[in-house]
């Protein structure tokens, strides 16, 4: 299966709007239906998997374009669940976001479960305009409930006005990685969040399972390990609680 989708939100008549919307089953792509919204609040949509993907040989992919003061609020409605598919090759999932002058996104998809036997790639990409916010959150988990996991190989790049901020790829098919001191110590989630906002943390802070660290170019990433998902997104939510800006993405 190959399939692609678009959203495109602008700022029109004092407050954020969707300009444009295209899916494709499995990417679908539902806004919030609201009678009245502030000239603050983010235009909310829901990203919903219209069909059981993805397997083996998939390749989806979501274009996102936030225009010059438009914001908006990207939620998941279910976890992606990758899955070996009939015929051999890995599936494939890739996000681009592009973020205008002025304009903010909050991309927070539910967790990616990979199963047993599955091949799976996720990226993201994000690319900011000078004084544009981001929130972007992954939560990785290991297999189901006492099944070991297949291979997930996942890469993360964001730019701001071409300038890097963070470029990250992670395999969790390797050894070392899973269960070295130094990579997810044997944990079975792991949970990151990247944020670019007014303020950047103005050092490194670390907790129980969890750590904050500003980016040397701006930006700053937080990261939580823990045996499941619900754990792990209390401890991410710890570690975005030290953040200046408490990882609101707005002004």
């Amino acid at each position: 299966m190959r399939a692609s989708a678009r959203l495109v939100v602008e700022r029109g008549r004092g407050r954020s709007v969707v300009r444009d919307v295209r899916s494709q089953a499995p990417l679908t792509l539902v806004p919030r239906r609201t009678r009245t919204r502030t000239a603050e609040e983010p235009v909310v949509v829901h990203l919903v998997s219209s069909a059981t993907t993805p397997l083996g040989g998939d390749e989806v992919e979501l274009a996102v374009q936030v225009g010059p003061g438009a914001r908006l609020l990207l939620r998941g409605t279910a976890a992606t669940v990758a899955l070996p598919g009939q015929r051999e090759g890995s599936s494939g999932a890739r996000v681009h976001v592009d973020v205008a002058e002025g304009g903010s996104v909050e991309y927070l998809p539910e967790p990616t479960v990979v199963t047993a036997g599955a091949d799976h790639r996720a990226e993201l990409s994000v690319a900011l305009a000078a004084d544009a916010r981001a929130r972007c959150r992954e939560v990785l988990v290991l297999g189901r409930w006492g099944e070991r996991a297949g291979r997930l190989v996942t890469s993360t790049s964001a730019v701001r006005c071409e300038t890097p901020l963070l470029r990250q790829e992670i395999d969790l098919a390797d050894p070392v990685l899973r269960h070295g001191s130094a990579g997810l110590a044997g944990a079975r989630v792991l949970a990151t969040e990247f944020v670019a906002a007014e303020h950047d943390p103005p050092r490194a802070v670390s907790g129980p399972g969890w750590s904050l660290s500003p980016l040397a170019a701006g930006g700053a990433l937080a990261s939580a390990l823990a045996p499941d998902a619900v754990t792990a997104q209390h401890r991410l939510a710890a570690a975005l609680a030290r953040h200046p800006s408490g990882a609101r993405t707005g002004r």
